[in-house]
């Protein structure tokens, strides 16, 4: 099939992009606009198999979009397109409307207009698949149920607002006008080439260089992790053999507090980069909490497990480990985003 993966050059795009290539026969074309946050060097395994071809363009370009769609007789939309970072959406929450909501929209339309136009057979087959999170469905009390895909939305961030607005647009998509649509709810998910403003890769990068480890309130807030490489995993099931018109959770069954995350990336850097000033746990500083911190996310992934077969296979111990090997060997590739080389680059908190 020919898949087009929006978002593509971006941390969990990429490694779709990559798993796309290597692990399947279908052909990737791949939409970005490049923004900071977009994962250099990360595509560099497919850029130039011929199954491969990158597209600079943002998916709020109507005629762009609807014009690719025709050219590369797409199959599937994959919709991972999107501003991410909360702390970004809290000070400069503009760019997450255009591009969350505004751009969704204008994906939604042009897929609807290729759709309609197709022959019967390939009609049938089309999918639009629309990747989200977990953060639509808000806090959840340390003692509650992890959220199925019957909960009800309540965002907390101007970030997970916009994707649960974009959420219910693709949906209403898929009741109005019949478009295939199926949509995915992610925990955090982490792994190579993830941009170092968020938590993990922040923290590996920081207990390095030996700076602060800066921690949210006392860490208390709780998270569901899931390794990228499973992620991708689910996200090629879920639009391949996923049921239009339903939604599916995708989780690591792995909750940890974000204070046990920091000091198991502490621990795991002390053993495979000793520093010689002892324990990185040294490093732990508590900053002031952000507005409206959810207390806790995790995900009851039954669905996709009963539905579609898949399960984990990285647990977060082995998972973590890998992940702060990948940054300790790879410090080409994060350096220059450290050193402030690309625009618009802010490194802050996360989760």
């Amino acid at each position: 099939m020919n898949i087009l993966v929006t978002g593509g050059a971006g941390f969990i795009g990429s490694a779709l992009c990559r798993h796309l290539i290597a692990e399947t026969e279908h052909r990737v074309i791949n939409l970005d606009k490049l923004t900071y946050a977009a994962a250099p060097g990360a595509l560099a395994a497919v850029e130039s198999d011929p199954r491969y071809r990158f597209v600079r363009g943002d998916i709020a370009d109507h005629a762009l979009v609807a014009d690719l769609l025709v050219a590369e007789r797409i199959d599937i939309v994959m919709n991972l397109a999107a501003e991410s970072h909360v702390d970004r959406s809290i000070d400069h929450a503009g760019a997450f409307i255009a591009t969350n909501i505004v751009g969704t929209y204008q994906l939604l339309e042009a897929a609807r207009g290729y759709w309609s136009a197709l022959p019967a057979g390939r009609r049938e087959r089309f999918r639009f698949h629309h990747v989200s999170t977990d953060e639509v469905y808000g806090d959840l009390p340390f003692d509650g149920s992890p959220f199925s895909e019957r909960s009800p939305y309540a965002p907390s961030s101007p970030y997970s607002a916009s994707k649960a607005a974009a959420d219910h647009l693709a949906m209403a998509w898929q009741r109005t006008y019949g478009l295939p649509v199926i949509v995915s709810n992610a925990s955090n998910t982490y792994g190579p080439f993830q941009f170092p403003e968020k938590l993990i890769p922040l923290v590996i990068l920081n207990g390095l260089a030996g700076a602060q480890l800066p921690v949210y309130g006392r860490g208390a807030n709780v998270r569901d992790w899931l390794h990228v490489e499973d992620h991708v995993r689910a996200l090629i099931l879920i639009a391949t053999r996923g049921e239009p018109g339903r939604s599916y959770n995708v989780g690591g069954r792995s909750e940890r507090s974000n204070l046990s995350v920091v000091e198991t990336i502490c621990d795991h850097l002390d053993r495979l980069m000793p520093d010689g000033a002892g324990s990185r746990r040294r490093l732990i500083g508590f900053v002031a909490d952000r507005p409206g911190h959810d207390l806790r996310y995790a995900v009851d992934t039954t669905r996709l497990a009963t539905e579609l077969g898949w399960r984990v296979r990285e647990s977060f111990e082995s998972g973590l480990e890998k992940t702060v090997r990948w940054y300790i060997d790879n410090e080409a590739w994060w350096r220059p985003i450290r050193d402030g080389h690309y625009a618009g680059q802010r490194l802050g908190l996360a989760s």
